[in-house]
């Protein structure tokens, strides 16, 4: 939408990761050092971890951009929490082996035989694990097993299992001893800060023919890392609008006031609704409802004691629990308000003249 009007060629800030975007902070390129050695040393596992939206994916789409296919054999698993079995036949599926009417010995040997057929025609095999903290233990005890397999005194798989950070203390764990021992080299990739922060925004917005329109005062970026604090993901999301708001305003000059403004517009659209006002009763009566001195209302001792009875049976925090008793909750108090509504009437109603 805003690309025409600021003369871009692409939206700077998609969320897709696309390794065409991908820009080298101190981090990132320590990151893909660590990988880049664990190809070089072909065997054991490299661990990368890093918070949701760090740039994980984006990093290992560009290494795997990189790659010469007539050297390395690579396949990209996204994990989800399944059982042991179904990892290696999803690793076999990743590898593009048939697997569907084998068992676990024929999966062993399928895989096997296909990694040392790969090794023998001078390639090298590469299994790359993204959302590794989703990895059962047995799951992850299958992929060391893996590991295991050597033609000679060569390693015929290299595995990197890349994590969110709750991975790295999953991998502290008793049953992740052995794991631990074939681990050759392990990163958290962190944030970016203020400075790497800017060049990143303008890495992006220079890759689609940015020309400074809109123009962004040094106080813009100053606010995008605040509220970001150097997330990537974050800093996309905040920018993509901070670019559309631009469009709809007709501005060209972006400051801390235009990205605070964003930044709010963000904080209504994600925080919980506020509760609609209660509806109007039959015949305008709320208004009267709402202004009413409950103390001068008459009603029966019955009446009084089910309300109380009503108003202690409700638990807030289990409601959404107990949908069914919600209902009936409900169905409950409309009585209770209907009767209410009458008592309003009769106290509200004008006395008769007396005789």
């Amino acid at each position: 939408m805003y690309e025409a009007y600021f003369q871009l060629s692409n939206k700077p800030f998609q969320l897709n990761p696309d390794p065409a975007f991908f820009f080298g902070s101190r981090g990132h390129r320590r990151a893909m050092a660590y990988l880049e050695y664990g190809l070089h040393q072909s065997e054991g596992f490299i661990v990368i971890t890093g918070e949701i939206g760090a740039g994980k994916t984006t990093l290992v789409r560009s290494l795997l951009e990189h790659l010469d296919p007539a050297k390395v054999v690579a396949a990209n698993l996204v994990s989800t929490q399944i059982d042991a079995d179904d990892t290696l036949r999803m690793v076999a599926a990743a590898f593009g082996l048939p697997s569907r009417n084998l068992d676990k010995a024929g999966l062993l040997l399928a895989l096997e035989t296909f990694l040392v057929s790969t090794t023998a025609a001078g390639k090298r095999a590469l299994l790359i694990v993204d959302e590794a903290q989703n990895l059962t233990p047995a799951a992850v005890e299958e992929l060391r097993m893996l590991s295991n397999f050597q033609l000679e005194d060569h390693a015929l798989l290299q595995s990197f299992l890349i994590g969110q950070p709750e991975f790295r203390d999953i991998m502290q764990g008793a049953e992740m001893q052995q794991l631990r021992q074939r681990v050759i080299a392990s990163y958290h990739l962190g944030p970016l800060d203020a400075e790497e922060t800017r060049a990143y925004i303008e890495h992006r917005l220079h890759h689609v023919g940015w020309k400074s329109d809109p123009e962004f005062a040094t106080s813009a970026f100053s606010a995008i890392y605040a509220h970001t604090g150097g997330i990537p993901r974050r800093i996309n999301t905040l920018c993509d609008r901070l670019l559309l708001s631009a469009f709809l305003n007709e501005r060209h000059q972006l400051g801390e006031a235009e990205v605070r403004e964003v930044v709010e517009e963000l904080k209504e659209e994600f925080s919980t609704p506020a509760r609609a006002q209660a509806p109007a009763l039959a015949g305008g009566a709320s208004g009267a409802v709402l202004d009413l001195d409950l103390s001068r209302l008459q009603v029966s001792a019955a009446l009084a004691e089910q309300v109380a009875g009503l108003a202690a049976g409700v638990d807030v925090q289990r409601i959404e629990a107990r949908l069914t008793q919600l209902e009936q909750s409900v169905s409950a108090t409309l009585g209770v308000l209907n009767q209410l509504l009458q008592a309003v009437r009769r106290e509200s109603a004008p006395e008769e003249p007396r005789q």
